[in-house]
């Protein structure tokens, strides 16, 4: 049978003191990957939030194998030599199991406003700090004039285990994000797409990165797919519009029909395929359910959904 080139993790849900528990259940499920995000002041009045960088690395104490995703870590808020770091810290007390996944946020201006930061700057701040990190990790006396970060003779000691460096997973949802991602990233993390939309971003990134002269062979092509698992469909969409309309504004009835796998396991197997027919290589489930019945969605996911979808993919490939 062939090797499946797939990958699988899931976010953990907010419950920092549960953060050992979480991560060694998911080791211990299989799981490929594990990640945690972070806002600084998600709404006003606030809902609870944590940092993702010492979660993961409470996770990594906990753990053996499993990789450490950040999903993600809001670059705006790091000076480029503090989240070098931080990065770096952590991947090197992991033993090299750190993947560095990043966005710009400015979903909550609030948030921005609260660490004094101007949220009309956080795509250009975003960028400038990549270019200056990749330098810090593979150079030394580092020295950087730009518009927000000058830096004179920095040099990271140690460089981190994984060479060159971490990769760098580039999430959003436009075609800055993925320009981003085609210039700077070493993978790129959507989330809210559909698989046709998915498709059409590994089109564009490809086009970017052709424009530029950029090898992408190494690549990693992520998604996050939110899933609910429950008998039937309608059932799954109520409890998924409730999990989300809890942290987001928006239609989340619309919003939830169009980028959700919901309802049994079959159909949302079906549903995650179509991202893996987009292109998609490494999946991350952000799972949409009370706290109560996160557990059973991770076994669920773990010894009915993962299994077959690799079937299915090494059956395609003639394995």
């Amino acid at each position: 049978m062939a090797t499946s080139d797939l990958y699988f993790g899931a976010g953990m849900p907010f419950d920092e003191a549960a953060t050992v528990t979480n991560a060694r259940r998911m080791e211990a499920l299989g799981y490929d990957y594990l990640s945690t995000g972070e806002h600084y002041m998600q709404g006003n009045p606030p809902l609870p939030t944590s940092a993702s960088l010492p979660l993961l690395g409470v996770a990594a104490g906990a753990t053996e194998r499993i990789r450490l995703l950040s999903s993600v870590v809001l670059v705006p808020f790091y000076h480029p030599t503090v989240l070098a770091k931080l990065a770096t810290t952590l991947d090197n007390a992991s033993r090299g199991r750190l993947t560095l996944g990043i966005g710009i946020g400015g979903e909550f201006p609030e948030e921005f406003e609260a660490a004094g930061l101007n949220v009309r700057q956080r795509g250009s701040r975003t960028s400038e700090g990549l270019e200056v990190l990749r330098r810090l990790w593979t150079g030394q006396s580092v020295t950087h004039s730009g518009r927000h970060f000058p830096i004179k003779d920095v040099t990271l000691n140690p460089q981190p285990t994984q060479e060159p460096h971490p990769p760098i997973w580039v999430a959003g949802r436009r075609d800055a994000a993925m320009q981003r991602a085609a210039d700077l990233g070493d993978g790129w993390y959507p989330y809210f797409y559909s698989p046709e939309r998915y498709r059409d971003s590994v089109e564009k990134i490809k086009g970017f990165a052709e424009e530029s002269g950029r090898d992408l062979t190494r690549f990693q092509w992520a998604v996050m797919p939110y899933i609910s698992i429950y008998p039937t469909v309608e059932e799954a969409e109520k409890v998924a519009v409730r999990t989300a309309s809890g942290q987001y504004s928006g239609d989340f009835a619309r919003i939830v029909r169009s980028y959700w796998a919901l309802g049994p396991v079959e159909a949302c197997i079906n549903r995650l395929m179509e991202y893996i027919d987009a292109g998609a290589r490494h999946m991350i489930f952000s799972i949409s359910c009370p706290s109560d019945d996160y557990p059973r969605h991770l076994e669920t996911v773990s010894k009915e959904i993962i299994p077959e979808i690799k079937r299915r993919w090494n059956h395609r490939r003639g394995g």
